[in-house]
């Protein structure tokens, strides 16, 4: 049955038949793991590496290589990776760092952490990211770090954002959890602002377990990551590993064999092995993934209501492996017909990843306003700030609308058009009939 006579078909919410009736197989599974993976995790778990750094430095350099970057360094996950960043950058008490408040929170809550406040910025509503004409008027002379999250692998206005910033001297931290692989005007994402911190945990479109990385091409800022938690590459002999003396930076030489941050940041060496035999073959399977991708958006080109979550053709930007794929709702075309309501008409027809909104807005949420995280008696936001930039509903519309304006769609691993095209007539067929549901 075609996708036109599929949508003329009642609404499954209505008694109707289902537009998705096909055996999704392994359309949707991930990470794909393979004898490859098992065989990299078991040699390591056989001689008793775990703890080691051999494997992770070759992962590094694999990764740095693939990059484009001269450092790469591995972490246990993507927060660690995120607030080395942020410390790098010279993040402390009493400072500002930027953030888009809808994104995961480990984007924003790190700052805390170091005694930082978070003055959240809102959103573009085509894009999900960083709205760059909202980042100016919020730097202060406390403003360290502006982190551009590249949001469910669409790549921030990295241009304008960078501009602003220069202006500005303010350091730029790429959060490109979501967008492994993702293309911003023919370059990677995480390789244009200052330093680039990520996840690949076993969501991520770039999966190796619980395991984060940092890239970038500064010497010094990578030096800064190592002193913070990588205690056994300043020099010092570790239980695990021989001295390696990575550090050249006087300041930071004196303190070798503690790391600065009092954390440990060192990498499964499970995660790593299991890293450089996916990082093998990732740019094959993102390319299948973006096939199948565009292959469900296009079409659903022009359908009323929904709008592809994607850069646009021509533009050398990319969605890398798609990850957390996102729709873009618009209530208005389908007059006023709210999301929860279209996306409940989308599950009755088997789609289960249609849910609406995405992260909820980080400038509402209490940890932000009230936390005390280090028992000074008042709110860690404020504790050594000069000024209070707290926000509370109200200040940043775009983000306070993201539950109305975004909806979950599937996310395709593999380019099946026999049932990508059934996934997309549940859509379809939804919008066409929109009006028996308002």
């Amino acid at each position: 049955m075609g996708m036109d006579d599929i949508c003329r078909q009642a609404l499954a919410l209505r008694g109707g038949p289902k537009a998705v009736t096909a055996d999704a197989g392994d359309v949707f599974r991930w990470p794909i793991v393979t004898a490859e993976d098992e065989e990299a995790v078991l040699t390591v778990l056989r001689r008793g590496g775990m703890s080691g750094t051999d494997v992770t430095k070759e992962f590094e350099k694999e990764f740095a290589a693939w990059m484009g970057v001269p450092y790469a360094l591995g972490y246990p996950n993507g927060t660690e990776s995120l607030r080395a960043a942020m410390w790098a950058c010279g993040v402390g008490a009493g400072d500002e760092v930027i953030c888009p408040s809808v994104t995961y929170w480990a984007s924003a809550a790190p700052a805390q952490a170091l005694g930082a406040a978070v003055h959240f910025a809102d959103i573009d509503p085509d894009s999900l990211c960083l709205d760059p004409a909202d980042i100016e008027h919020r730097i202060g002379p406390r403003t360290k770090a502006i982190i551009a999250v590249h949001y469910a692998g669409y790549p921030a206005d990295m241009d304008a954002i960078m501009a602003v910033a220069r202006r500005h001297k303010v350091k730029v931290i790429e959060d490109v959890s979501h967008a492994q692989g993702s293309l911003y005007k023919g370059r990677l994402c995480g390789t244009i602002g200052d330093i680039g911190a990520m996840s690949l945990m076993s969501g991520k479109s770039l999966a190796i377990g619980e395991a984060g990385i940092m890239v970038t091409s500064s010497r010094e800022l990578y030096e800064r990551c190592i002193a913070y938690g990588h205690y056994e590459r300043t020099g010092a002999p570790s239980n695990y590993n021989p001295p390696d003396q990575q550090i050249t930076d006087r300041s930071l030489q004196q303190f070798s064999g503690i790391p600065l941050g009092g954390f440990k940041h060192r990498m499964h060496q499970l995660s790593s092995a299991m890293g450089r035999v996916q990082l093998r073959h990732y740019p094959s399977r993102i390319a299948e993934i973006q096939r199948a991708m565009n292959r469900f958006w296009d079409l659903l080109e022009g359908v009323p209501g929904i709008k592809a979550h994607r850069p646009p053709a021509g533009s050398g930007s990319t969605m890398g492996g798609w990850y957390f794929a996102r729709g873009l709702y618009r209530p208005e075309e389908l007059n006023g017909l709210p999301c929860a309501r279209f996306a409940e008409a989308v599950r009755a027809e088997g789609v289960a990843f249609a849910t609406p909104g995405a992260n909820y807005p980080l400038h509402t949420h209490n940890v932000f306003h009230y936390a005390d995280l280090f028992g000074t008696g008042k709110p860690t936001a404020v504790s050594w700030t000069d000024r209070d930039v707290r926000q509370g509903p109200g200040t940043l519309p775009v983000s306070e609308r993201s539950g109305q304006m975004i909806i979950g769609v599937p996310w395709f691993k593999h380019d099946r058009p026999a049932i990508i095209e059934e996934y997309a007539a549940a859509y379809r067929k939804v919008a066409l009939q929109a009006s028996s549901l308002v």
